[in-house]
């Protein structure tokens, strides 16, 4: 329960392997759902439908007998939409509250479906009387689709934020002292390209009291904690580094780009840099390497040359970036080649199609395996690096 007017009414998803088929969640996933009990009922989204019959469950023991009037969608997207046709079909005098855009893609996702007289469509200022409570709404396109909205409720001044200020991780194993760590790693692989549209919502909470967010997934956020989300919300959404450290991501076939990128690892540690995270591209959560890649100002990239280019997970890592609008960067090359080195050029064209990041002299190119000059090499790119 929010408050004695709010009750959540969401799920917990511990059987998940993949969010989205893409993001690892060990801790699985909470698709949020709330209740506004007020004159008028307003359920605010669904559920996915994995965990469909435990979010129908909840919603009727809120309701304990009562017809919802609406039911606001701020998203679209399955996780939390999916039970929309069901809810409509179970409660006859039920409205849908949605965005234009959401309105026009609801025949993509509920075929056959009548929605003729069922659907309420909402815009920026749009205000939803319930009695006691008023949601009045907040475009939020792009944040991470483009038919999003928010609603504020201005009498208990709560935020009703969307997949913003979202984490990985079901509720029943949330850390309450460490929101940061898969919120981070949430935003920057779902919503990191949108960093403008994410900074318009942001100019647009400053001019509220915003006492309460309810994301659509992950805990409730007030007070400090509150505080420190919309803090680094804001960070993370104008692409500047979080904390100051050094990422080396490599890319190793045979051990001898590895064993280079852990000696470089070494040297800036001893050349005195705060924090170096060094992460295998082969075997590390590509996600949370993307996420260290914009927590920290400093970026290198190790790489064995592959088929006259690079190794295909460097690729895939640096082509997440590109997607993902990474930006205000510096960068360092480490390339390996036995016969006929490739990856640093390729490496070189991918960054520099990057915004505003700086690639950092001497690109180091080893031949197979590590020898003296290339030692020396990697000890003047750590002293560049750390200067």
């Amino acid at each position: 329960m929010i408050n004695e007017n709010i009750k959540y009414i969401g799920v917990d998803d511990l059987d998940i392997d993949l969010f989205e088929s893409q993001y690892v969640v060990p801790e699985g996933m909470s698709y949020n759902s709330y209740l506004i009990d007020d004159d008028k009922i307003a359920v605010m989204d669904t559920s996915d439908q994995r965990k469909g019959e435990a979010w129908k469950e909840n919603l009727k023991a809120a309701l304990n007998g009562r017809q919802p009037d609406y039911l606001v969608a701020h998203h679209m997207e399955p996780d939390h939409a999916a039970l929309i046709a069901w809810a409509l079909e179970t409660y006859p005098t039920t409205q849908l509250v949605c965005s234009a855009q959401a309105a026009k893609m609801l025949p993509n996702f509920f075929d056959g479906m009548n929605f003729e007289g069922r659907v309420i469509t909402v815009k920026e200022g749009d205000t939803l009387e319930l009695g006691h409570h008023t949601l009045h709404f907040i475009a939020a396109p792009m944040v991470h689709w483009p038919e999003v909205i928010m609603s504020y409720e201005s009498t208990d001044k709560v935020l009703f934020s969307a997949d913003g200020f979202g984490k990985f991780g079901a509720l029943v194993n949330d850390d309450p002292n460490d929101w940061a760590c898969e919120a981070r790693r949430y935003y920057f692989n779902i919503c990191g390209k949108y960093g403008i549209q994410v900074q318009s919502v942001m100019k647009k909470m400053a001019g509220i009291d915003v006492q309460t967010i309810c994301p659509l997934h992950g805990p409730v956020l007030k007070g400090e904690a509150l505080a420190e989300a919309v803090r680094l919300y804001d960070i993370w959404s104008r692409y500047e580094p979080e904390s100051e450290g050094v990422l080396i991501a490599y890319a190793s076939i045979h051990g001898g780009t590895a064993k280079a990128a852990e000696r470089l690892g070494e040297l800036l540690r001893e050349k005195g840099a705060k924090k170096v995270v060094v992460s295998d591209l082969s075997r590390d959560d590509m996600a949370e390497v993307i996420e260290d890649a914009f927590r920290y100002p400093t970026l290198v990239v190790a790489a064995s040359s592959y088929d006259a280019g690079v190794f295909p997970v460097m690729h895939d890592f640096l082509y997440h970036l590109q997607i993902k609008n990474y930006q205000k960067r510096r960068f360092a090359i480490i390339e390996n080649g036995s016969w006929a080195p490739s990856a640093g050029k390729v490496m070189r064209t991918m960054i520099e199609a990057m915004k505003d990041c700086e690639i950092v002299e001497p690109m180091v190119s080893i031949r197979s395996r590590m020898k003296a000059a290339d030692e020396e090499q990697l000890a003047l790119l750590a002293e560049k690096l750390v200067s």
